[in-house]
């Protein structure tokens, strides 16, 4: 079953933190590469109609921009959601936060699915990602609202089939470090809910819930949270 939510949402930044240059955020997230993944994600703004992707093209061909950005703790998500609240035809606003200090208390980086081919059923048209900032910049007249994010993958074509949900794993370079990048903020469709698997093993006590997307090597997609969720992810 294809569900054609995707259309509907609509992703809007909320608060503006601070402004900070695009080296400062490169410092502050501790990705020194980050300069070179703006490059790239400009690169692919620009020549959307490329045969070449940005990785695939040298780093001279790509915009340079070393300016400004606006960072953002949160942004909300309105999107047409069968629900209880709202009836099967009505709407849901959510909000989706990334930010180091949340609630004064601590980190909060939630995790996003990703329109990759709305012609395609579940996760074989979608991607689930991290958000670890939220940025927008403007660039040659045009506003960029943005992501930086961190990639999961899917472990297999399709569902558990004990639990009726997709699993996911952080995807990883050769080098064992988290792969990233810059997105813009229209392929993001919604929140999406992960529920470490626990294994045979007894949870640490101490565990506190901020760390739980730190904690495990492999998530459940919770398809269980909420009726848009449940038909987003139906096959």
């Amino acid at each position: 079953m294809i569900f054609p939510l995707y259309i509907v949402c609509i992703i809007q930044f909320r608060i503006t933190v601070k402004t900070i240059s695009v080296l400062g955020l490169a410092t502050e997230l501790w990705q020194p590469n980050f300069p070179i993944l703006l490059r790239r994600f400009l690169y692919d703004q620009f020549y959307p109609d490329s045969i070449q992707t940005s990785s695939e093209v040298p780093l001279r061909n790509c915009p340079s921009y070393t300016g400004k950005v606006h960072l953002h703790s949160s942004a909300a998500a309105t999107f047409h959601a069968p629900s209880d609240p709202s009836g099967i035809g009505g709407m849901r606003r959510e909000i989706i936060r990334a930010t180091p200090l949340w609630r004064k208390s601590f980190p909060r980086f939630d995790c996003v699915f990703l329109s990759r081919d709305p012609g395609h059923p579940a996760m074989q048209g979608m991607d689930v990602v991290r958000v670890i900032c939220f940025f927008s910049f403007t660039f040659h007249g045009i506003h960029y609202p943005c992501a930086f994010v961190h990639w999961f993958t899917t472990i297999s074509d399709g569902p558990d089939e004990d639990t009726g949900m997709w699993v996911v794993q952080p995807e990883m370079d050769p080098n064992g470090l988290p792969v990233v990048s810059v997105i813009h903020l229209d392929c993001v469709i919604r929140a999406a809910h992960l529920i470490g698997i626990f294994g045979g093993d007894f949870i640490p006590k101490g565990l506190h819930f901020s760390q739980s997307l730190d904690s495990f090597k492999k998530f459940y997609i919770n398809r269980f949270i909420d009726h848009h969720a449940f038909m987003l992810l139906e096959m």
